[in-house]
């Protein structure tokens, strides 16, 4: 929820930091495994980060309609 100023809630912060979080997990993950060449630590890096992206893309959209 946004208050009287248009500042995001604390819950909203939370749930954007958390996302950004997981993507820069999810991108640790990826470059992980091009670095060891390992082909299931890169997919799964990059689905974290998909997910945390489309999450994060949510949020946004909730943010647009809350103002």
């Amino acid at each position: 929820m946004t208050t009287p100023c248009g500042e995001l809630s604390a819950v909203s912060f939370v749930d954007k930091v958390r996302n950004k979080v997981d993507a820069l997990r999810g991108r640790g993950k990826e470059t992980a495994g091009k670095a060891t060449d390992n082909r299931d630590l890169r997919v799964e890096g990059r689905s974290e980060r998909g997910v945390a992206d489309l999450r994060d893309a949510g949020e946004k959209a909730k943010d647009a309609f809350r103002r």
